[in-house]
């Protein structure tokens, strides 16, 4: 092979290497039991056919960050984003072995819980300083959006200028009240969804598209 074929190769692999298009990472965060599992096996499934992860009513149950890569969503002007979406552990400023007793765990297995949900959250927070791009921050609308986690974790989040999105789950149960949730962070854009319906799925599709790009 001449020296100028060997050079042309190695000059197109470059350029196709640069111009590749990036995927956008986008981690699902937010308190235990907000719904962010069931928001990662509803997006997975829509855009590719295949769930990412084992949903429970016992807190913690995602103790490790899963990822499922090359999502490609499309919005209704035909624009779309190809992204890798991040399942994360839920992030709380305690874990006790012992609420896991409630749900009819042993005691060694609820101190075995306990250590991997730690470790899961520490997982999460250097996958956030290091790795994410765009963040979709999950909040049950049932509960109150002012505690302490969730504001340490928006802070974090715009520290860090990332892009997020916040959803507010669970609006399919009679005590959601997402204004509350638009109420407590009005700086950023806030989508009512249920992730088990599927309610209002298609406009946080389409906020995606738009503010991920």
């Amino acid at each position: 092979m001449s020296i100028f074929i060997q050079t042309r190769n190695r000059v197109s692999k470059f350029l196709q290497a640069f111009f590749r298009k990036k995927r956008t990472r986008i981690g699902i965060y937010g308190p235990p039991n907000a719904g962010k599992t069931t928001l990662a096996n509803r997006i997975a499934r829509d855009w590719t056919g295949e769930e990412m992860g084992q949903v429970s009513e016992i807190p913690h149950e995602t103790r490790r960050a899963s990822r499922k890569s090359d999502i490609t969503i499309s919005g209704s002007n035909g624009s779309s984003i190809t992204i890798d979406i991040v399942d994360t552990p839920g992030v709380t400023t305690k874990i006790d072995y012992m609420e896991f007793l409630e749900y009819g765990v042993t005691r060694d297995e609820a101190v075995v819980r306990a250590r991997e949900a730690t470790e899961g959250v520490a997982e999460a927070m250097h996958w956030l300083r290091e790795d994410i791009d765009g963040v979709i921050y999950m909040l049950d609308s049932t509960e109150d959006p002012f505690m302490q986690v969730n504001i340490m974790m928006i802070g974090i989040i715009e520290s860090r200028n990332l892009p997020v999105i916040i959803a507010a789950n669970k609006i399919d149960l009679p005590a959601a009240t997402p204004q509350r949730i638009r109420s407590a962070f009005p700086q950023h854009p806030v989508i009512p969804i249920s992730c088990l319906e599927g309610k209002n799925v298609e406009d946080l599709y389409e906020k995606m598209v738009n503010h991920f790009r």
